[in-house]
């Protein structure tokens, strides 16, 4: 009886509602509902992730500045994205668009541009702001996703201190800014012989710098190089990652000398970087994008920069398990 009274006075207050009405809406009120009722404890849920999702592209680096032959062979290879060099400006500099038909009908994404970045202890900070923005207006126009910035500032008589990381990461924040502005996310790429050398010096920077607007490029093989743990990393930046290289090193005998002489880049599965760890993370943190294969230069000289693409691709396929041309893991 209770409630059947309710809803006679329920019915009452709609009915006077109705009467300020006009007469033209006073059918909809009275019409069946569109939809049927939403639950709303839906909405206290979270929604469930989305499962990894990593896409492979390789990066031109290996051509060593035979950009259209790197395309080529990168898409013959079966990759669907491609890292160029800054070195691309001199072709398609004033012709951005060209180069986008290009990779169009190659069907090849132009994922990132290396952008390099400032060099020397006592570089110009307008000046490397200028050079970065000028990429990234080409990798725009070029229709291209994201730009990579590095530095060649790493003091050479001591080790770096806080506030080299701190100045660098108010440049990098800087640049970030009008990248943005342009729809271009700018990403810090660590790298032996920088100033993010180290996992703790990326650390730094990362601190140092504006999340909204510096992003990590993390290189899983100089980050293995410089004494750190690339699947740890990949956890530790889960939100920061915004796209990866995937790579290998090796050591090599030294012959007395220093740097690069004690390691080199080779081919994947071929180094020491724990690849399948790496790809554990990946899944473990569900990233979604992209990730670039990159080999600096052709380890034996017996081969082709293309004949390296293939054996990295073999490896991701054969041994851990991946499709290159897939979406899904």
């Amino acid at each position: 009886m209770q409630q059947n009274r309710r809803r006679f006075v329920i019915g009452l207050g709609s009915l006077a509602a109705a009467t300020a009405l006009p007469s033209r809406n006073l059918a909809a009120l009275f019409e069946p509902p569109l939809y049927p009722p939403m639950d709303l404890s839906y909405f206290d849920k979270p929604v469930s992730a989305a499962p990894s999702a990593i896409r492979f592209g390789y990066a031109a680096i290996t051509w060593n500045g035979k950009d259209r032959q790197a395309i080529d062979d990168i898409t013959e290879v079966g990759f669907r994205g491609i890292q160029l060099r800054s070195n691309v400006l001199k072709e398609f500099g004033d012709k951005p668009r060209a180069l986008r038909d290009l990779l169009a009908r190659r069907k090849l994404t132009f994922v990132a541009l290396s952008g390099g970045g400032p060099q020397g202890a006592d570089y110009d900070v307008q000046e490397a702001i200028a050079t970065q923005v000028k990429h990234a207006t080409f990798l725009r126009e070029a229709g291209g996703l994201y730009l990579q910035m590095t530095d060649s500032t790493r003091p050479k008589d001591r080790a770096p201190s806080a506030e080299d990381a701190k100045r660098l990461g108010r440049l990098l924040t800087e640049v970030g800014k009008r990248t943005t502005d342009l729809g271009i996310p700018m990403a810090y790429h660590n790298h032996m012989g920088s100033l993010g050398q180290s996992a703790a010096e990326v650390d730094a920077l990362m601190h140092s710098s504006d999340p909204r607007y510096v992003k990590l490029l993390l290189d899983v093989a100089h980050y293995t190089q410089g004494g750190g743990d690339p699947a740890a990393a990949i956890r530790k930046y889960r939100e920061r990652i915004l796209f990866l290289h995937i790579k290998d090193v090796e050591n090599r005998p030294s012959s007395g000398g220093s740097g690069s002489e004690s390691y080199r880049f080779v081919e994947l599965g071929r180094g020491r970087v724990n690849l399948r760890a790496v790809f554990d993370s990946l899944r473990e943190i569900k990233f979604r994008g992209w990730a670039i294969v990159e080999l600096d230069r052709v380890p034996d000289e017996t081969r082709s920069p293309k004949e390296c693409a293939m054996i990295s691709k073999e490896y991701l396929e054969d041994k851990i398990g991946l499709k290159v041309l897939d979406t899904e893991p």
